[in-house]
């Protein structure tokens, strides 16, 4: 498979936007199977961008918005549209978009999508990529409910990747789209199957921890009710960590909550949640990502070093990765977390350079800041891969 990377920094015309992406693409041959990856930031018109570039690109375009873009031979980006066109004889994509989702019609409105995708393939999907809306409403699904959805419709034999679109921090701009579509609260879709073997890395940027470690007593998917004998906020008042009630998910962006998992395998895992809600009269917190009963949470302190570090762990592996496959790679996608960007603070070019100085000559990446990431992420017994949603992360795939 065969990519390549374009960029402008137009939106507000959008003629000359795909005139500048067109032309930047004159040179690069397409094959018989191609897709076009897009990020774009939240003022962009989409629907009428996907009008223009259909007029020339009679594939299919899946994406969502970003609060920030990151891509060889260009940079690190805030504003404008980047793109990469994938293209192959024997490798093959597809594309779909849910309606909007809702824990009343998330497995099967995502059960339906996913077939109907699946459909248009000849062969198994190799990969899932996959863009979320953000949950800001009670009846909105989290970042692990779109994982077990699409992995009870799937089975879970595939890895699924992507991230939750992203704004300039207000969270109310953030959207999906697929060919033409675009929605806050949809679930957006590319299946990529025949001759790719994806190798996937996940690194978390949090080494430093605070002294805060509960048992989840009670909660309800994304909602914390009790940490030990108290409720969650009485929890964070006891620590000294109370900012303020109400939506606070830009207060906690270099605190995350760190939660670890076990698996009936024996498996147990980390990962990090961002937290968006809380409640001063039932002193809940209401969280990005699912916090199961039972689970062990606590606090994270992220810092440039650690962030900087991370990158560098996860460019060395992947690099590990692709050298020890018989099979060539020439694609990297990665997804990384808002909450590292404001870390970085004057050095944003941070997570680029580190993959500019260790990435082989000649691959072609593309990277977004999200609200979160879909990533599979490897058991520390059994070796085993789980797909899981996850904050603070640096996650890449190479294809």
């Amino acid at each position: 498979m065969d990519s390549v990377v374009l960029y402008t920094e137009e939106i507000d015309d959008l003629n000359e936007a795909a005139k500048e992406l067109f032309d930047q693409a004159k040179k690069f041959p397409l094959k018989k199977n191609s897709v076009a990856l897009l990020y774009a930031e939240e003022e962009t018109d989409l629907a009428s961008l996907y009008a223009l570039l259909s007029e020339q690109w009679k594939f299919p375009v899946v994406g969502c918005t970003a609060m920030a873009m990151f891509l060889s031979g260009v940079g690190n980006r805030s504003i404008g549209i980047s793109v990469m066109l994938m293209t192959g004889d024997d490798v093959f994509f597809a594309a779909g978009m849910t309606r909007g989702l809702n824990r009343d019609n998330c497995d099967e409105e995502i059960a339906r999508t996913y077939s109907a995708i699946k459909a248009q393939l000849p062969s198994e999907e190799k990969l899932i990529l996959t863009f979320g809306g953000m949950p800001m409403e009670e009846d909105h699904i989290s970042g692990d409910e779109a994982i077990a959805a699409i992995e009870k419709a799937c089975g879970k034999h595939v890895p699924i990747f992507g991230a939750l679109a992203s704004d300039g921090f207000t969270c109310a701009n953030a959207r999906v789209f697929c060919n033409g579509k675009t929605n806050a609260h949809s679930q957006a879709f590319l299946l990529i199957a025949g001759a790719v073997d994806p190798q996937v890395i996940e690194v978390n940027s949090i080494e430093n921890r605070a002294n805060f470690t509960y048992k989840v007593t009670e909660s309800n998917r994304n909602k914390v009710f009790r940490l030990g004998d108290g409720t969650f906020l009485e929890a964070l008042k006891r620590e000294n960590i109370v900012i303020k009630t109400g939506t606070i998910i830009n207060d906690y962006l270099l605190s995350p909550f760190i939660l670890t998992l076990s698996y009936d395998s024996g498996d147990t895992v980390e990962v990090a949640r961002t937290i968006f809600m809380l409640d001063a009269e039932t002193g809940t917190g209401t969280f990005l990502g699912s916090i199961p009963e039972g689970s062990i949470l606590g606090v994270g302190i992220i810092n440039r070093s650690d962030v900087q570090q991370s990158v560098e762990q996860a460019c060395d592996k992947i690099v590990e990765a692709i050298n020890s496959s018989p099979k060539q790679y020439k694609t990297l996608l990665c997804m990384t977390c808002c909450a590292r960007f404001l870390a970085m603070a004057s050095n944003t070019d941070a997570e680029l350079n580190a993959c500019r100085e260790r990435l082989p000559s000649g691959m072609s990446f593309l990277g977004m800041y999200g609200n979160g990431e879909f990533c599979p992420i490897r058991g520390n017994k059994t070796g085993e891969y789980h797909n899981l949603f996850h904050n603070f992360t640096f996650a890449m795939v190479a294809l």
